[in-house]
């Protein structure tokens, strides 16, 4: 079923507030971003990629409810490229692993995402100006552990907390629900010993006073009549409350309710048992079954269905009733409606009370739903149940009438200033151990120094060349490119840096320090066959005018 709330910022299912705390979202993972690069002393890629990564990075970070699985890994690679984006990948992986409930899913997500974030940061930190491939590996194995890893995990706890929670608060309204039901049945178990005898007895004796006076007092006999049926109409409306307070021997009890109460089954099996009765029903069911309901949600969703057919039986009989139940991401809505009776009821069966909707309407109150009833414009009756998917908490209280109203607001408040202290915390805890990390990582991999490599000779390997002159200088090789002396003997690929060149040694240093020094190291192979300097004229930056 698709969810009711497709905006890109909200999870499946959630509604409102999007817009503003994406932005709010965006805004705050920037702040952390740009303190996270200052900490580092501008390490990673600089100018227009770092900007570009950066607004990668906080777009999944925006749509992580939205999409978690593809935000999680689309923020793992930007963390492998960038690392000042650690903390919204942080924040990340905490929601993600706590939002996703099947353990091995969740595994294979965080590892999945992790070994992204190390992969991504090996291959690229030489081209990135963050190290060798071997400091890459490190850094973002570091990053990996303290910015995926960790929070992946404490999100893993979180979530499981908050399952647990919810359940707990379910079965307690549950408990609750149950509890009330029964001492309701208590009660009207009791009315009807003590009420229900007396009135029969009523009855009994005004029957036989109406056959006594038959013969009697024919004039007296229309007056016991109607105390008889009097009494007859005590005990059908008491027998209707007392389905209001808890119905005795149908529905009262955890006993009456099975796994496939509420169902579509269930309910496809009451609309079979009205057209056996002769009453023509038309079933829709749209949305996914109820199995994964909550029980009292499937209740609810029975007692509307078979409370407004059996209505139907007693004041409409032969009309046809149309059964709509939709269900969506958020919400099961049933409608029962039939068409205008051919006739008015008989006078012996009574109008009713409206105390079966009343029931009802209690029913679905407890579950934070409405329930509307009443006549159609074309003459027949329609029953409107809307029953929350998840039932509200405190809804049962607030029906029943209890104050915690009264302190929900200040222990809402609380709540959320603990739960951002916690965020900030525990943001902080991963920013400490990702800079500790970053520290062990760069002591273990020092920068390069010129003075404790080996000068590059002739024989020499190739990696061995580049450690020790950095690497190719591409503005030597710029400067080289047409004034170069012709190479002595086939070689495979080039190095290129500069020197100093005012040693009147070196080739085409005689003219001064307006020259720059080039010294060209040649392979054959993955062996340094050839070494030569020479020196290019350097263009001067002074105007011709300011020059004599």
């Amino acid at each position: 079923m698709t969810p009711v709330s497709r905006h890109p910022f909200t999870a499946p299912g959630e509604a409102g507030r999007g817009v503003w705390r994406a932005l709010a979202e965006v805004g705050g993972g920037a702040v952390l971003m740009l303190l996270t690069q200052q900490v580092l002393g501008g390490r990673g890629p600089a100018g227009e990629v770092q900007v570009l990564l950066g607004g990668a990075g906080l777009v999944l970070f925006a749509v992580r409810r939205r999409f978690p699985v593809p935000g999680l890994l689309g923020v793992s690679v930007v963390l492998g490229l960038l690392p000042a984006a650690g903390l919204p990948a942080a924040v990340t992986a905490y929601g993600v692993a706590g939002h996703l409930a099947a353990s091995r899913r969740r595994s294979a997500v965080l590892l999945g995402a992790s070994g992204l974030t190390t992969l991504v940061c090996a291959v690229s930190a030489p081209g990135l100006g963050l190290g060798g491939h071997g400091f890459g590996f490190a850094l973002g194995a570091v990053l990996a552990a303290t910015t995926l890893l960790v929070p992946g995990l404490l999100g893993i706890s979180g979530g499981q907390e908050d399952r647990l929670l919810r359940a707990l608060r379910e079965r307690a309204a549950a408990a609750e629900s149950e509890s009330r039901i029964h001492e309701r049945s208590r009660i009207a178990a009791e009315m009807h010993d003590l009420l229900g005898h007396r009135l029969s007895l009523i009855s009994l004796h005004a029957g036989g006073l109406e056959l006594a006076l038959q013969k009697e007092s024919p004039e007296l006999r229309d007056d016991a009549a109607l105390v008889r049926r009097a009494t007859g109409d005590a005990m059908r409306e008491l027998r209707e409350v007392l389905g209001v307070l808890g119905p005795l021997g149908r529905d009262t009890g955890p006993d009456a309710l099975t796994d496939s109460t509420g169902t579509r089954s269930d309910v496809e099996a009451l609309a079979e048992g009205s057209r056996s009765g002769g009453i023509p029903v038309e079933l829709t069911w749209d949305g996914p079954d109820l199995n994964d309901r909550p029980a009292q949600v499937r209740r609810a969703v029975h007692r509307v269905v078979r409370e407004s057919l059996t209505n139907v039986h007693r004041y409409a009989v032969g009309v046809g009733v149309t059964v709509a139940v939709t269900h969506t991401g958020d919400r099961v809505d049933v409608l029962v409606r039939n068409g205008l009776p051919p006739g008015a009821p008989e006078a012996a069966t009574g109008l009713g009370s409206g105390r079966g909707l009343v029931g009802l309407r209690e029913r679905v109150g407890l579950l934070g739903g409405t329930l509307e009833a009443g006549p159609t414009p074309a003459g027949g009756f329609a029953v409107t149940a809307r029953i929350p998917a998840q039932p509200v908490p405190g809804a049962s209280s607030a029906v029943a009438g209890a104050p915690p109203f009264d302190r929900a607001p200040a222990a809402g408040v609380r709540r959320r200033t603990v739960n951002a202290l916690s965020g900030l915390l525990g943001l902080l805890g991963v920013g400490v151990m990702m800079m500790c990390g970053l520290l062990l990582v760069v002591h273990a991999f020092p920068e390069p120094d010129p003075r404790r490599h080996e000068p590059p000779r002739i024989g020499m390997a190739r990696q061995l060349v580049e450690q020790a002159v950095y690497g190719d200088n591409p503005v030597a090789r710029a400067a080289a490119t047409g004034r170069e002396p012709a190479r002595a003997e086939p070689v495979t690929s080039c190095l290129y840096s500069t020197f100093a060149s005012e040693d009147p040694a070196m080739p085409g240093s005689a003219e001064g320090p307006d020259r720059l020094g080039i010294t060209r190291y040649c392979f054959r192979g993955d062996t340094l066959a050839t070494i030569d300097r020479f020196a290019v004229p350097m263009v001067s930056r002074t105007p011709p005018w300011e020059s004599r």
